[in-house]
């Protein structure tokens, strides 16, 4: 007698299957043994997955170091935005000069603006009375390796109007790039240049190039 047995099922042949017969009564099956159906993996097929795990795993480690790379590119992009932002709305609040700070001390002058901007850039102070300043936001802490400054940030200064000019040029609104950043991780879409147009308006741009 022929036992249908699903995947991992045991089951004792004979006993106790019961088979009903109307005229003949119940007939019990002679005892005959236990037919059991092992389930597992075999070696070939745990060889394969491993081979397939390891394909898998070196198409999607260099996949993950690219969008890690691309996420801190882009976070010391807008940390640097932000400076920008805080400087402007500070100087419009307080109705007073506020600058972002270059990481070039010629950049920032000497005047009250500019003595308290640090060498790291990136940072912004603002005035507090005609003779003293105070920082108000610290350098951006994204500008680490492999993010760089490719060139010096352009120190921006801001009046009561929120409008930015280069801290010791003319009297016109700043136009032009403030910053690039690039990676040295990425070799396509490694530098971003953050923009100012008639010293208010603050774009970034991503494009392809040498780092430095």
């Amino acid at each position: 007698m022929s036992v249908l047995l699903h995947p991992g099922e045991c089951r004792r042949i004979g006993a106790p299957v019961r088979l009903g017969m109307p005229s003949l009564g119940r007939i019990r099956a002679n005892r005959i043994g236990f037919a059991c159906h092992a389930h597992g993996f075999t070696v070939v097929e745990l060889m394969i997955t491993v081979a397939v795990a390891a394909i898998l795993l070196m198409i999607a480690v260099p996949s993950f170091r690219h969008m890690l790379a691309t996420n801190q590119l882009s976070t010391a992009a807008n940390e640097l935005v932000g400076g920008l932002s805080e400087a402007r709305m500070e100087a419009i609040q307080r109705n007073a000069g506020a600058q972002l700070c270059s990481n070039l001390a010629a950049n920032n002058t000497t005047d009250t603006l500019g003595k308290q901007c640090s060498a790291a850039g990136g940072g912004a102070v603002v005035a507090t009375s005609g003779s003293t300043a105070a920082p108000v936001r610290a350098a951006p802490a994204g500008l680490v390796a492999p993010v760089q400054l490719s060139g010096d940030i352009v120190a921006i200064r801001f009046n009561g109007q929120g409008l930015g000019f280069k801290a010791g040029g003319s009297g016109v609104p700043f136009a032009g790039t403030v910053a690039t950043l690039c990676s040295t991780s990425l070799s396509s879409n490694n530098r971003i240049d953050i923009d100012m147009a008639a010293g208010s308006v603050v774009s970034t741009t991503a494009s392809t190039g040498s780092c430095p």
